[in-house]
């Protein structure tokens, strides 16, 4: 009789030395949070893996799927659990590759943990692949095979595969500190979240709303896109801020070919104060060089000279085309292009400076007052919290939605 377990394999965790045990246990924890209420057994080392034993075999390829969106796995495999004796072993090969559907051509790719087992890893391939090349008729193909059966042996059993899940890779969600990103209904800023918190950041979400002076479609989408970004396990909570009336007094203060470097600005030193509320260490934006006016070096620059705080882009020399494609793998793109009116829709100037100059900046900088904006944004901000093991709330807390 076999169990049927979800075998979590990571590259970059294996590389962390002396600290290698901090970061497996880390990824243990988040991956026995995300699967809180399910039927699984807690998860366990092995072996330079993580197995998470099922116990409803007709959940086991949904948790499969679920586990290789958490941050920190590189790869899952459904694998059937049995002994270390041939005809174990061999029986199960033949039952995982014949599950497989129509296939003429198969490899065996063997593995054993344990110095204590008789056969090495090469006499276990031909073996296998012997037994199932006369049990199927189907042949042999090292390279480009149909299907490739996975038997690791680590300790007293064998774990049998022949389906292997891609995973997002990097890093545990807690491994870094907090980053506050700059979070639209977009196509970009959710892209860009995505790659800071799969590098083990707590991503918190800062989304302008143009409210009240347009609608709150894009509050609801940002809203959604925070349940794709949730599965990471590393995505921790959205604030909200309405901040169309702060754009109409801009609006009626400066030039309009200022107006949206101005809105970055006091968007970046709102940013930044909830960023020492929260304890964060680094804004994320989803900028890309030269893609829109506000996203040209000197525009940047400018942008950049308001705030201290270290600003990721990991964007930045991503096309339009690359980011969309991320965009679909990640789950968000379907939510991002549906029309919803923003705060980056009003009072938009015909022609927007795109070679700003930071003394003209600064002179209608002096214009507004942005101590009394940053005021009204931290009164009226509102938030929405995700399920993140990680994440400490600040004790300082605007009202929840």
């Amino acid at each position: 009789m076999s169990d049927i377990v979800c075998v979590v394999s990571y590259h970059e965790l294996g590389l962390k030395g002396k600290n290698r045990s901090k970061f497996e246990h880390r990824l243990m924890r988040n991956i026995d949070f995300a699967l809180k209420g399910e039927a699984v057994e807690p998860a366990e080392r092995l072996a330079g893996r993580i197995v998470v034993p099922i116990i409803e075999k007709e959940q086991a390829d949904k948790l499969a799927h679920r586990i290789a969106r958490i941050a920190g796995v590189s790869h899952t495999t459904l694998s059937l659990k049995v002994g270390r004796s041939a005809h174990e072993i061999n029986d199960t090969a033949l039952k995982v590759l014949t599950s497989c559907g129509a296939f003429e051509t198969f490899r065996v790719s063997a593995k054993r943990s344990n110095t204590d087992f008789p056969h090495s890893s090469m006499e276990l391939n031909c073996s296998i692949g012997a037994f199932l090349q006369e049990k199927t008729g189907a042949r042999v193909q090292l390279k480009g095979a149909d299907v490739d059966v996975s038997v690791l042996i680590v300790g007293g059993n064998t774990y049998v595969s022949a389906h292997k899940i891609k995973g997002i890779g990097g890093l545990p969600a807690g491994s870094s500190n907090k980053v506050i990103s700059l979070l639209s209904s977009g196509i970009d800023s959710p892209v860009a979240t995505w790659r800071l918190v799969r590098r083990g950041a707590i991503g918190i979400g800062l989304h302008f709303s143009g409210r009240p002076q347009t609608a709150s479609e894009s509050e609801y989408l940002v809203k959604e896109i925070g349940t794709v970004l949730e599965q990471t396990t590393g995505f921790a909570r959205i604030y909200i801020v309405p901040f169309g009336d702060i754009q109409k007094d801009i609006a009626s203060k400066v030039l309009p070919d200022l107006r949206i470097l101005m809105y970055r600005r006091v968007m970046f030193v709102v940013a930044q104060k909830l960023a020492e509320i929260e304890g964060a260490k680094a804004l994320v934006t989803g900028e890309s060089l030269g893609q829109v006016a506000s996203q040209t070096l000197e525009n940047i620059y400018v942008v950049n000279e308001a705030i201290s705080l270290p600003v990721f882009r990991p964007l930045i020399g991503s096309d339009k085309v690359e980011i969309m494609d991320d965009a679909r793998a990640i789950g968000t793109y379907d939510l991002s292009i549906q029309d919803a009116a923003d705060c980056c829709t009003l009072f938009m100037p015909r022609k927007p400076e795109t070679h700003a100059r930071l003394d003209v900046v600064l002179k209608s900088w002096e214009l507004l007052d942005i101590d009394s904006y940053v005021e009204q944004c931290l009164e009226h901000i509102e938030y929405v919290d995700y399920q993140c093991r990680e994440y400490k709330a600040p004790k300082l807390l605007p009202k929840q939605q």
